[in-house]
């Protein structure tokens, strides 16, 4: 060779380096500018050290998120939690042609997926899972022919599946769930061969699931929960050898358990729970030697337990109940040596319980209740020390309770009512220090009530009623400060009550009637400030009432002290139960006329005065004008219109009739002079509002309109004033935008500042507006955003409400400073809050009042962190005997499921909603995640210092129980089952009675051991 020739092939050799660099380059560029491009499209985001201005970074093959292939094109962008707020449809998809990963997974990306995704060809992965995006799923996405992974979950998709996704051959994770997808499963998905992971749960998904699934032979974890499939599950799904997880629970299918099941060997998990499967648990099940977890709880089975199950030798859960199974228990369920919860309750089972029914001595949950079994307790439950909760009620089994249950150290719940038990209270059952729950009601025990209970300073219900008890009741019980719930009613106990009794603080229940006791009702009584519900009839108590009972302004249900010996006259301080629906004082020896203070119990709905001596007119309230004359029978000389009874003499008939004229005044007075007062505030404006033309077409339709109405507030808010004061709703005073209405700060002339709700538009809005003023008018909680006014003029609905300096607790949430002010000891609170006003709003309202639009969104926050809930826009009235069927309402993400297709409103909607922002409150974000994979066993085992919020350092020993607590009911509360869910009155309880003690560390606690689906809070 030549030098020419070498020096020929050099330079071109360099020629075509420098050629290269140059279109790497121009690439580089081109890629860049298009990134940046999309940057700036953001309303938010971390990617400040995305910029070409400084020497690092001249390319972006640099900067965070991005990946580069060794010719400088970019193959991965993947942003996870960057703090992206905006939309993809600026996004140069076309820029990209070597893209093979695109994941911005957990921002808060809007708008639609755009189209021209499809463009990457090269694509293998793409995550747009945990943002807000909208809208259908393009079918274009079924061009991507190299896809691996689609992971679309936890967004607000709505439309159909497209079949197109049926052409990515080479998809092995596909995750759809969380959405609002509709529409049937599209047979093509089943062309999936290659499919490890598909997850469809938590959409409005119908129809039945496809008999192509048969094809998906490598497929290890299907989910389809929580939606609303029906028909039936098809046999080909045996021919899924590889599947570990199969979960379908919350749907609506129908027919038998295929008996291909039996194929699926490599399973671990099946859930069925909640749907209405018929026919009988196949024999085939027994194959299924891996499996951990087994729930058919709530469906239609019938038949017996196959002895097959007792193969099942790694099975840890085993959920029967609420079925029709029928037969006897088989011998061979004794074989489960493993499993630690066992739930076959409400169920038609007869016969004995299998002997060994504990023999591996791991079992903690043993629930067989409302069945129909009968015989001895087993042998082997003695020696189960494990037993955490034991729910044998509801059945006819019998045997000594002192001698067959033997000492349960971490017993914390025991159900044995309604049974055939014998013999006395152990000292065993004082010794089970964790123990929340004893019930033995309606059995045959004897002997006396243990000291040693006093020592159960967890326990939280007590229930001993309607057995052979004597004896007296211990004093001991004064140290059960956590006690909820004192049921001993229908026994033989003697003595006196014990004035230990009013050291019981949290007691909201107690019922000691129809028992041997005297003496007189210790004054103590009226240290129980919780009380709802006291029960101290069919005794032989003496002595007159004591006034304290008038502090017990938490009386709701009932107050019965009749069939004693009661003397002396009614105390005024009665009058103060306000809350009160039932009265009973009949059968004493009480004198004296009814204080003029009865008048004030509003919630009287139920009153019985007969068989005493008292005299005089009956008060003007609303329960004793509608009472009949058998509530008064056989007193001295009681007086009033109620037919039957003597009407009262001259003299009162004249202090009546006073009074009468009085009202009468005042019924013409009053409203006169609000007449005048109006026509005065309305020459006022008029005249004032020709005066000046400063404020804008709003003002001059004041002469037209209504003027404001408000209370609480001095009555100088007016409809000129707030518009003044906003400016004509300018958007600079706006501090928020609802579902139902802007609200704007308003800082009045009266040197109050207030919130204003200006509803959207006027028709259609008009029955919201008026649903949230009636509302509001009933309701006055701490917790309960205050309600000044409201202003319904010709063009102009809106609401004045006390301002809540922080705003919505979303805000805080979502805002790091804010979420680090928020400590744990805040969030505690805020948590109690709003369980307290939800317990107001749903037991202490008459008719009681279901939100519907519980959210973080909706949860306002005052200077002192206390939550207030706020927007009843939505809100229910349950109004006894009529329909509370609706359309779906609320913030999606926080409603409760059953509520997509049932349409009812009740209660156990707002809990459900109300464990979904505890979760939230805990977590620092929406708990979407973690809602779609609650039933799953697999996600219960992570710990829960791993779902807590990290902004902030972990829970110190003070709040760590507290913590655990509220996580522990916010579970409780998102049951799929409403049935299953505890009432807020009973949330609220639990969270008042708090001890906060752990048994265990923290960081050693698992989401496994907080969701319980067989005991919640019943």
């Amino acid at each position: 060779m030549d030098l020419h020739k070498s020096k020929a092939i050099i330079l071109g050799f360099i020629w075509a380096i420098l050629v290269s660099c140059n279109i790497g380059l121009s690439t580089a560029e081109a890629q860049a500018d298009a990134l940046l491009s999309w940057k700036s499209s953001l309303q938010a985001h971390n990617l400040q050290s995305w910029s070409l201005s400084n020497a690092s970074s001249t390319t972006p093959c640099n900067w965070i998120g991005i990946k580069c292939d060794d010719a400088g094109s970019i193959e991965e962008i993947s942003l996870p939690g960057a703090g992206l707020q905006g939309d993809l449809n600026s996004f140069s998809f076309s820029s990209f042609p070597n893209l093979m990963i695109l994941n911005l997974s957990h921002n808060s990306l809007v708008g639609t997926i755009p189209s021209q995704v499809s463009i990457l060809s090269k694509l293998a992965s793409l995550d747009l899972s945990v943002n807000q995006i909208s809208g259908s799923i393009p079918q274009e996405l079924g061009n991507l022919m190299n896809l691996n992974e689609l992971d679309l979950s936890d967004n607000l998709l709505t439309g159909s599946i497209p079949y197109s996704l049926g052409n990515l051959t080479k998809l092995t994770v596909l995750h759809l769930y969380v959405n609002q997808i509709n529409g049937s499963i599209p047979q093509e998905l089943g062309d999936l061969e290659n499919l490890v992971l598909l997850n469809l749960s938590n959409n409005l998904l119908t129809g039945s699931i496809p008999s192509s699934f048969g094809n998906l032979t490598m497929l290890a974890h299907l989910s389809l929960s929580q939606n609303q499939i029906t028909g039936s599950i098809p046999p080909q799904i045996g021919n899924l050898k590889n599947l570990i997880d199969l979960q379908l629970l919350n749907n609506g299918i129908t027919g038998p358990i295929p008996s291909s099941i039996g194929n699926l060997t490599k399973l671990t998990i099946l859930n069925l729970f909640n749907n209405q499967i018929s026919g009988s648990i196949p024999q085939e099940i027994g194959y299924l030697k891996n499996l951990v977890d087994l729930s058919l709880l709530i469906n239609n089975l019938t038949g017996p337990i196959p002895a097959t199950i007792g193969n099942l030798k790694n099975l840890t859960r085993l959920g029967l109940s609420e079925n029709q199974l029928s037969g006897v228990i088989p011998e061979e369920i004794t074989n489960l040596t493993q499993v630690v919860i066992l739930n076959l309750g409400e169920n038609n089972f007869s016969g004995h319980l299998p002997q060994q029914i504990c023999r591996g001595g791991s079992l903690a949950n043993f629930a067989v209740y409302s069945n129909q079994l009968t015989g001895p307790i087993p042998e082997g439950l003695k020696n189960c020390t494990s037993l955490t909760k034991l729910r044998l009620h509801e059945n006819q089994l019998t045997g000594n309770i002192s001698e067959d249950f033997g000492v349960y150290p971490s017993l914390e719940y025991i159900d044995l009512s309604d049974n055939k038990f014998y013999g006395e209270l152990s000292l065993n059952w004082g010794e089970s220090r964790n123990l929340t729950r004893l019930q033995i009601s309606r059995n045959g025990i004897t002997g006396s009530i243990p000291t040693n209970f006093g020592q159960l300073s967890e326990l939280g219900v007590l229930s001993l009623s309607s057995n052979h008890l004597e004896g007296e009741i211990p004093k001991e019980f004064g140290k059960l400060t956590s006690l909820l719930n004192l049921s001993l009613n229908d026994n033989q106990l003697s003595g006196k009550l014990p004035p230990e009794i009013g050291e019981l603080s949290n007691l909201q229940i107690l019922d000691i009637s129809a028992n041997n006791l005297s003496g007189t009702i210790p004054e103590e009584l009226g240290n129980c400030s919780n009380l709802r519900y006291l029960k101290l009839n069919g005794n032989s108590f003496n002595g007159s009432i004591p006034f304290q009972i008038g502090n017990l302004i938490n009386l709701q249900d009932v107050l019965d002290l009749s069939h004693n010996s009661l003397n002396g006259e009614l105390p005024q301080q009665l009058g103060k139960l306000e809350k009160l629906e039932s009265l009973n004082l009949s059968h004493n020896m009480l004198s004296g006329s009814i204080p003029s203070s009865f008048k004030g119990m509003l919630s009287l709905s139920s009153i019985d005065l007969s068989y005493n001596d008292l005299e005089g007119p009956l008060p003007e309230n609303r329960a004793f004008e509608n009472a009949t004359i058998d509530s008064f029978i056989n007193n001295k000389a009681l007086c009033g219109d109620i037919h039957g009874l003597t009407p009262c003499n001259s003299s009162s008939s004249k202090r009546s009739g006073a009074l009468k004229g009085y009202a009468v005044a005042i019924i013409i007075i009053v409203p006169l002079l609000g007449m005048l007062f109006s026509l005065f505030i309305f020459v006022r404006m008029t005249s004032h509002s020709r005066e000046r033309v400063g404020v804008g077409h709003q003002e001059n339709e004041v002469n037209n309109g209504d003027a404001c109405v408000t209370w609480n507030y001095d009555g100088k808010v007016m409809y000129r004033d707030i518009i003044e004061a906003t400016e004509g709703f300018n958007d600079s005073y706006l501090i928020a935008v609802g579902g139902y209405g802007r609200v704007y700060k308003a800082e009045l002339p009266t040197g109050h500042t207030v919130a204003i709700k200006k509803l959207h538009a006027l028709e259609g809005d008009q029955k919201s507006f008026k649903s949230e003023i009636q509302t509001l008018m009933k309701i006055r909680h701490r917790n309960i955003v205050k309600l000044y006014g409201f202003c319904s003029h010709a063009s102009q609905l809106f609401l004045i409400y006390e301002y809540m300096e922080r705003r919505s607790l979303h805000i805080s949430l979502n805002d790091q400073k804010g979420a680090v002010e928020l400590d744990w000891v805040k969030r505690v609170k805020i948590i109690k809050g709003l369980a307290h006003a939800l317990s107001y709003m749903h037991h202490d309202c008459i008719p009681p009042i279901v939100h519907r639009d519980i959210s973080t969104g909706n949860i306002l926050l005052d200077s002192e962190f206390e939550a207030c809930v706020s927007d009843f826009g939505t809100a229910r009235l349950l109004e006894p005997g009529s329909s509370n069927w609706t359309a779906v309402v609320g913030t999606y993400g926080y409603i409760a499921p059953e509520l997509a297709y049932t349409m009812e409103v009740t209660k156990k909607c707002d809990v459900y909603s109300f464990g979904v922002v505890v979760l939230e409150v805990m977590m620092g974000r929406h708990p979407s995640e973690l809602i779609s994979y609650l039933p799953d066993s697999y996600y219960q085992n992570i710990p829960l210092m791993d779902v807590l919020d990290h902004r902030l350092p972990p829970p110190t020993v003070e709040t760590a129980g507290e913590v655990v607590l509220a996580m522990a009911l916010a579970l409780q509360c998102m049951h799929s089952n409403p049935q299953f869910r505890p009432t807020m009155e009973q949330v609220s309880q639990k969270l008042s009675a708090s001890r906060n003690q752990l048994r265990s560390p923290l960081d050693s606690i698992t989401l496994y051991q907080l969701l319980d689906p067989v005991v919640g809070l019943t």
